[in-house]
């Protein structure tokens, strides 16, 4: 099995079927099973293990847990820093940032601006048609800051008790920390992942 493009800790596929619609070898690669429709474009193993196998892979888009790592979830720190599952996380993303090729590494605001360094780029979904507000961090290696595609108004919702907010997700009838919610607030909203495929297409633009 050759693979060109590897989309690590992507259950959705959401980037993974972004690249495959436009010819590109792609593989989505999670310790999950996919949710994304399409197992026979997964590989569920430890990501490494992947890259050690397959010198041939271009690039690396890479979707880290931040489950330990944002601030949204900063009152829980000191117990994260305690039994060690924020070191962890950490590890775990600077080990991608050694990998030698060509990188995109996502993830929400969060401490790893301090740990490793400033993101390259923060982007919003609205800025790529979806119009929604989410602060996304991307810091990229050899790969260019991504142009946005189509801004839109960010569109508000009604919650049950009569307030707005602009995070979808929360509407979607799950509980906020439930491991359902948590899953589809993950997801890569359609217009970036579609804007990262194209943008980002360095065997088709060479």
């Amino acid at each position: 099995m050759r693979i060109d493009y590897l989309i690590g800790c992507e259950e959705s596929q959401q980037v993974t079927k972004a690249f495959r619609n436009i010819g590109i070898n792609a593989f989505s690669c999670d310790l999950q099973q996919c949710s994304g429709g399409h197992p026979e474009w997964h590989i569920q193993r430890d990501i490494f293990e992947v890259i050690d196998e397959h010198p041939e892979i271009k690039v690396g888009i890479f979707f880290p847990p931040c489950t330990h790592l944002a601030v949204s979830g900063a009152r829980w720190f000191k117990e994260k820093q305690a039994d060690g599952r924020q070191q962890a996380a950490i590890d775990f993303f600077l080990k991608l940032t050694n990998i030698n090729i060509p990188f995109a590494i996502e993830n929400p605001v969060g401490i790893m601006s301090k740990h490793y360094r400033k993101p390259d780029q923060i982007i919003q979904p609205f800025q790529f048609g979806d119009p929604e507000r989410k602060t996304t961090c991307l810091w990229l290696k050899d790969l260019p800051p991504l142009l946005p595609t189509n801004i839109v108004p960010v569109e508000f919702y009604e919650t049950k008790k009569g307030n707005k907010q602009t995070n979808i997700h929360r509407g979607m009838g799950y509980g906020w920390n439930t491991p359902e919610c948590k899953k589809e607030r993950s997801k890569t909203f359609p217009g970036i992942a579609l804007a990262m495929a194209q943008q980002w297409n360095q065997i088709n633009n060479q």
